[in-house]
């Protein structure tokens, strides 16, 4: 028995691909759409009030996350706990566990935001960069010795989707 919980804001109701996986105990408010083989677990809350929340393909969304008005690109990964306001996440970058990212945040393609990092408003991250601290400091990828398509091929395309199909109940 399918116990999601989705919610109508003002005429506008969360749209889910049938390949996405949407945990029954997430919950999913106005305009929200989650495109196929993207993954969201319990706990999640996706507000879509104020603006729209777009979880792209094969974007997964860890166990609760809050996204409010956010906007992720194809093959991001938002860890466990972890906060978006208003804010875009481009293709291939990683958002790690508890990091919160402000209003008006772009996170550039193929970078990576350390755990427990918090960007402020108003940051435009530039593609392939690091990002951690309280407030978030900013390093080329180039400069860190990290190969971020290493950990997308190991998590986003590999792993992680297969983890999420190999849940049936959770995700029923």
């Amino acid at each position: 028995m399918v116990d999601r919980r989705t919610y109508e804001f003002e005429g506008e109701r969360p749209t889910i691909d049938e390949a996405a996986r949407v945990s029954r105990d997430a919950t999913l408010v106005g305009d929200v759409t989650i495109e196929a083989d993207a993954s969201v677990w319990p706990g999640v809350v996706c507000r879509g009030d104020i603006g729209p929340v777009w979880i792209g393909r094969v974007t997964h969304v860890g166990d609760n996350a809050t996204l409010h008005a956010a906007q992720l690109a194809d093959s991001v990964m938002v860890g466990h706990g972890a906060v978006l306001n208003e804010a875009t996440v481009e293709a291939q970058s990683l958002v790690g566990f508890n990091a919160t990212i402000n209003t008006d945040v772009t996170i550039g393609s193929g970078s990576i935001v350390a755990a427990g990092t918090v960007v402020p408003d108003a940051y435009s991250i530039p593609p392939e960069s690091f990002v951690r601290g309280v407030p978030a400091q900013v390093t080329p990828l180039s400069e860190t010795g990290i190969d971020a398509r290493e950990i997308f091929e190991a998590y986003s395309s590999g792993e992680y989707t297969d983890l999420a199909g190999r849940h049936g109940e959770l995700f029923e």
